[in-house]
């Protein structure tokens, strides 16, 4: 499984924390196909897998949401605080849970519902150990227009830290909320791509976040963008 010796890329190592035994046996039979990537470890609740994050220090934690003892909010929230160097990505089979926003608040990397295709969950695996966040465009749009009423009125006067942003960079920023990868970006403001990935470093820089996904959330709550704007 590890090509290391190959001089490859070791595989990305992986902590799966779900209620489930039988969920947990599926993620790791699918995950097992795969020659970068490596399952090191299974845990049952929040408590277990903060636990376990902590001494395995995995690449990626796949996490559940709803658990017993302590929720997946909450556990990433906590190996998120502990400033351990491991992404989280949550899967749930519920799409509208209303604790995602919470899960993204806390340090999420993704959001992701559990009848993901294989091919796209092993995917955002590797987007999200390589330091990117993915979150489902159904998941996020349904999500989104579930708290469109809370957010604030986008006449309303822009947050003060977006203001430390040069107008590119809002400009990339309200792409980035609307689910527009760098290469997208690049071709809608006509940039190279290595210099829309300079500005997203900055946004996220100076508006002193930890991803794209915060970002985003960051964009809506602001006001700066709104659903089906």
């Amino acid at each position: 499984m590890n090509d290391v010796e190959g001089g490859g890329k070791p595989p990305v190592r992986i902590l799966l924390v779900d209620d489930q035994p039988l969920l947990r046996t599926g993620f790791r039979m699918v995950l097992g196909t795969e020659s970068d990537l490596e399952v090191i470890g299974e845990a049952s609740d929040g408590e277990e897998g903060v636990e376990l994050a902590r001494r395995l220090l995995p690449d990626v934690v796949l996490m559940d949401i709803r658990m017993p003892r302590l929720d997946g909010v909450q556990a990433t929230a906590r190996i998120t605080a502990a400033k351990l160097p491991v992404r989280v990505l949550i899967l749930t089979t519920f799409d509208l849970d209303e604790y995602v926003l919470g899960a993204l608040r806390a340090g999420a990397s993704g959001f992701l519902s559990k009848d993901v295709p294989a091919e796209d969950l092993v995917d955002a695996i590797h987007v999200v150990a390589s330091g990117e966040a993915v979150v489902a465009p159904r998941i996020l749009r349904r999500l989104l227009d579930r708290y469109a009423d809370r957010l604030p009125d986008p006449n309303a006067p822009a947050a003060p830290a977006l203001g430390a942003l040069t107008e590119r960079e809002r400009e990339v920023l309200v792409l980035m909320a609307r689910g527009l990868s760098n290469a997208e970006i690049a071709a809608k403001l006509v940039l190279g791509e290595t210099t829309v990935k300079t500005h997203v470093g900055h946004v996220l820089t100076k508006l002193e976040l930890r991803d794209r996904v915060q970002a985003v959330v960051l964009a809506y709550e602001s006001g700066l963008i709104r659903p089906g704007a």
